[in-house]
């Protein structure tokens, strides 16, 4: 395959974001406006003021010339002079009358991945699960969809999800929708919308709806939290995503911390204290407490770049703050479902039911439970909350072991050689940056005993040990993943990087890793697996050994969750 070829069939395939980069902060930039509910501007007559968002006004004048030869197509001046390209497909199906008496029906925006222009096919599935132009037409729903700056046929320099840069260009998409014919109002300047969109068009939906209130309901899939726990967990850089990623966005005008990141990533293991300051205030983290509207969390069992627990973050602050909120767990996201799908309408039908409920406002829709997922074998679990609790029997699987790692960059965990499951988007990008069983590792098998229930949480970590070093020129790093012995995969794709001393000293660490969901009866076999090089991430200290005296491995398993 040639590199444009690689190129052009990662962008199609790959709906995901390594870094973030932003618009410059001059004084000449204008800042996003925080349109929060108004308290003074009455919406539909049914409704009291501050049950409804509305301003009378837009942010700003908005500008948007048909495209030439396109009918769907429209070219939107920004608040700085770029160009955002978007696409409009109204439907002819299921009108209502807005507050002024208008045929109207509400309105979906739907982000691409990173790297990707906005969608233009009405036909078939989105990937991801995600729901397509023609069901949502179908469905009821005007559709808009938009290339975002730095991407297809829109200029300007990629600013990941800025609020002072893409929020921005979206709001002004949002006022363009306020004055178009078809489109129902809540009241002036306030559209009936929700948002969808997968990886950079998820997390852009968390950025709008906790700057503009205008935003009914969002369902973000394979979205994160924080760029610093998802791309920099235990302070080692994902470099195999990031240079996969960085060549899908080949060619575009990407901020320089992008690149500079990467390579400090891949010459040195780690990242420059100011690249790291730059990451946290990328969020959307802080902005996630703002959020008040109806959120949907799909994330994916096996993504191993937005975790499950970017997804648990996001759940967590929401339901604290009473928020409507729920979660769908599917085997995909950014890997590949080496095990079973399960059901493959899950998230369509979540994500509609969700749409239904909070943006047609549809109080007989049933959303079902806040929390389902799949397991490795296909089968659909249920809870009401997460973590689970109540009257749900739990335990926990526990296993000590020890040994002596030789610090190499050989037979470490990948790259993958399991078949990926039939028709998987991503199955021949990502298999060499998958996690795999190692051969250079100190096993620590775990005995599933009597035990029938799903290995639901983060799996605990505890170990003493002592590091010695012949010459490291990287910092010092260990990995712990868990083993499905019967399949010959790692659980979940997920590995966990963990720093290690080498001073000849005795150390105590305790780890936590990622997220599993993990079915588990009598006759399972299970096994932790220490190791000292992985493909999904960079390259730690190659001279050397770590002797694990006593590592503890605690997972915990749930008993009695209802099958969905």
């Amino acid at each position: 395959m040639s590199r444009a070829t690689f190129r052009r069939t990662a962008a199609v395939a790959v709906a995901a974001l390594l870094v973030v980069s932003a618009c410059s902060s001059d004084e000449a930039a204008k800042p996003y406006v925080d349109i929060q509910p108004a308290t003074t501007t009455p919406g539909p007559a049914d409704t009291t003021a501050d049950e409804r968002c509305s301003r009378g006004a837009t942010v700003g004048d908005v500008e948007a010339i048909p495209v030439d030869g396109v009918d769907s197509d429209h070219d939107l001046t920004s608040f700085d002079g770029e160009t955002i390209r978007f696409h409009w497909f109204p439907t002819d199906t299921g009108t209502v009358m807005d507050f002024n008496g208008a045929e109207s029906a509400p309105t979906v925006l739907m982000g691409p991945g990173w790297s990707l222009a906005g969608d233009t096919s009405q036909e078939g599935s989105s990937l991801f699960g995600a729901l397509s132009i023609g069901a949502l037409n179908e469905h009821g729903y005007n559709v808009l969809t938009w290339d975002p700056r730095g991407f297809g046929e829109s200029t300007g320099t990629v600013g990941v999800n800025d609020p002072e840069a893409e929020g921005l260009d979206v709001q002004l998409l949002i006022d363009w929708l306020a004055e178009t014919p078809g489109v129902l109002l809540d009241s002036l300047g306030d559209p009936r919308m929700g948002m969808l969109g997968s990886s950079y068009g998820g997390g852009i939906q968390l950025t709008m709806a906790a700057i503009d209130c205008r935003v009914d309901a969002i369902v973000p899939n394979m979205a994160w939290n924080s760029l610093e726990t998802s791309l920099y967990k235990g302070e080692t850089v994902k470099q195999g995503w990031a240079e996969l990623l960085l060549t899908t966005a080949a060619g575009r005008d990407l901020d320089p911390h992008i690149q500079h990141a990467a390579d400090d990533g891949l010459s040195k293991g780690t990242l420059t204290e100011d690249d790291k300051d730059w990451f946290r205030s990328r969020g959307p983290h802080d902005l996630i407490d703002r959020i008040t509207v109806p959120t949907m969390i799909v994330q994916g069992t096996v993504d191993n770049l937005f975790t499950l627990q970017e997804g648990i973050t996001n759940y967590r602050v929401l339901r604290d703050n009473d928020v409507p909120t729920a979660m769908a767990w599917y085997c995909g996201g950014h890997g590949t479902c080496l095990t079973s799908l399960g059901n493959k309408e899950m998230v369509a039908e979540a994500s509609f039911a969700w749409l239904d409920r909070y943006v047609k406002d549809d109080e007989s829709v049933d959303t079902g439970p806040r929390l389902r997922f799949v397991d490795q074998e296909g089968t659909t679990w249920t809870a009401d909350d997460y973590p689970v609790g109540g009257d749900t029997d739990s335990t926990n699987l526990e296993a000590n072991g020890s040994g002596t790692l030789t610090l190499t960059a050989a037979g470490g965990s990948g790259p993958n050689t399991v078949p990926a499951v039939e028709g998987d988007p991503l199955a021949g990008l990502v298999k060499d940056i998958t996690p795999a069983v190692a051969t250079n590792a100190v096993d620590v098998p775990l005995t599933v005993g009597d035990v029938d229930g799903i290995a639901l949480g983060s799996p605990h970590l505890e170990i003493t040990y002592t590091g010695t070093d012949t010459g490291c020129s990287r910092p010092p790093r260990a990995f712990a993943q868990l083993v499905d012995v019967e399949r010959g995969v790692v659980v979940g794709n997920q590995v966990t990087p963990f720093p290690v001393v080498l001073d000849g000293e005795s150390h105590t660490i305790t780890v936590d890793l990622e997220v599993i969901a993990q079915r588990v009866r009598p006759g399972d076999r299970l096994t932790l697996q220490l190791v000292a090089a992985t493909t999904a991430y960079a390259v730690g200290c190659t001279s050397g050994s770590v002797t694990f005296d006593d590592a503890h491995i605690t997972v915990p398993v749930v008993l009695g969750l209802a099958e969905g």
